[in-house]
């Protein structure tokens, strides 16, 4: 691969991007971990907001866990939060307050895999380690014709081993920049810009008429279906609202009042009735149904529906309606409850 025209392609079409003009690890950290799974477009507002409230890695530590979740909202993957504000507390405590300067040395933080790490150390301490994400995984592939499954076994070695042969030791950083930033606009998953690439001579898929065939992926298994029946209750100007404390999606995040069902039949009166008597609610009438979604995570599709009923006596943990925002929220909840008052 012709490092010189893939990095002076970069200078000529990367955006401008706040994470690019800094050698900061705490906001090249912060924006990798926002970026997990995230569109750029999505986390951008979210990077923003972090550094505004937290400009430093002693803010963000000081922070209260439930102030962190409630400013991620919306963004899902809510463990990224939590091993956010865990980590930052954790590099205060026992590293000074300054990032590890090492690629093996950041894998060792939690939340930090072996992506974060390199792109951390080469941004900012100029370490000669190659990042691999989904973009440079789809650009190797093109280019070089790899035609195994990049979530192979066999796959995962043999990109990390030639991500790292092609890597411009001199200029890890700004190359591995280039690499991620020319499959995210150049060499995208669907419709590249193969007549204008300037490494399209190169690029055995382009040669052999195989680009829109890489790279070959393995069937993720079927998503798991779940089914929640949510319930708005009702009492002056406060509803039932109970902070999730599983170990399961949403975790230490708020939700109102749940029935989880194991099929797509209507919730069960008598367990119903058994919520409402443990949350102390009595009800003048039966839930009505206000609204069904599915709302799709990345491995299970959860089929929600919504009812709302009136409560004649005070039930427990009740929350007053003004008072909802402070309270971080799985963003499904969020859209229903905004649109209900």
């Amino acid at each position: 691969m012709d490092n010189k025209k893939l990095i002076e392609w970069y200078c000529q079409n990367k955006r401008e991007l706040p994470w690019r003009n800094t050698i900061s690890a705490y906001h090249v950290w912060l924006s990798e971990i926002i970026l997990q799974q995230t569109r750029v477009a999505q986390g951008l507002p979210y990077y923003q907001k972090f550094v505004a409230t937290y400009p430093n890695i002693q803010d963000l530590a000081q922070a209260d866990e439930q102030e962190v979740l409630n400013l991620w909202q919306g963004l899902g993957y809510y463990s990224r939060a939590r091993n956010l504000h865990f980590t930052a507390k954790d590099i205060v405590d026992n590293y000074n307050g300054i990032f590890p300067k090492q690629y093996k040395d950041l894998l060792e933080l939690k939340g930090v895999g072996a992506y974060t790490a390199a792109a951390i150390a080469s941004f900012c301490y100029n370490e000669p380690v190659a990042v691999l994400d989904g973009n440079v995984y789809r650009v190797l592939s093109r280019i070089f014709g790899i035609e195994i499954p990049i979530n192979s076994s066999e796959g995962r070695k043999i990109f990390k081993d030639l991500v790292q042969e092609q890597l411009e030791k001199n200029n890890p950083g700004t190359y591995n920049q280039a690499i991620m930033e020319f499959g995210a606009l150049q060499c995208t998953p669907a419709n590249p810009k193969c007549k204008i690439c300037p490494l399209s001579a190169d690029c055995i898929a382009f040669q052999t008429g195989k680009v829109e065939k890489l790279p070959v992926k393995i069937p993720k298994a079927k998503q798991k279906k779940r089914y929640f029946h949510y319930f708005l209750i009702h009492y002056k100007d406060s509803i039932v609202l109970q902070k999730r404390t599983v170990k399961d999606i949403w975790q230490n995040l708020y939700q109102l009042p749940l029935l989880e069902v194991t099929s797509n039949d209507r919730y069960k009166s008598e367990r119903f009735d058994a919520l409402l008597t443990d949350l102390s609610v009595k009800t003048a009438g039966y839930p009505i149904l206000k609204k069904e979604v599915v709302h799709k995570l990345t491995h299970q599709h959860l089929y929600i529906s919504f009812w709302e009923v009136t409560s004649i006596a005070k039930p427990k943990v009740l929350i007053k309606i003004s008072e909802l925002k402070n309270h971080p929220m799985p963003i499904v909840i969020a859209n229903f409850l905004d649109n209900s008052f």
